[in-house]
């Protein structure tokens, strides 16, 4: 709350100097009493929402971590996939080679009889 120059209780404790044609200091009282309600009144509702502020950037702060952490564990379920692809995708051109081998040298041999 910089660049405030009074608060609620400096005006309530201001006293003005008389003068011959001055206003009517019940006039006055009146209306710095009105005065002092709002100033209060935003000054509560200041505090309340630089709290809402603080609490909402901390609520940020601990989602964006969240999510940080949730994209580091999706990336390593993708790299995980990826690794079980590959494999697969060797394995089967393994068995292709060595089982596809053995089934020429089968139907051959079959052929034969």
């Amino acid at each position: 709350m910089e660049n405030i120059n009074l608060t609620p209780k400096d005006i309530v404790n201001k006293n003005f100097k008389p003068k011959i044609k001055g206003y009517d200091p019940a006039d006055v009282d009146e209306f710095l009493d009105l005065v002092i309600q709002d100033y209060e009144n935003y000054t509560k509702e200041n505090q309340r929402l630089q709290a809402e502020n603080d609490r909402l950037v901390n609520k940020v702060d601990e989602l964006t971590k969240q999510l940080a952490v949730n994209n580091s564990s999706q990336t390593s379920r993708q790299t995980s996939t990826m690794t079980n692809m590959d494999i697969l995708k060797r394995l089967s051109n393994l068995e292709r080679h060595v089982f596809g081998v053995q089934l020429n040298n089968d139907n051959d041999q079959n052929n034969r009889f």
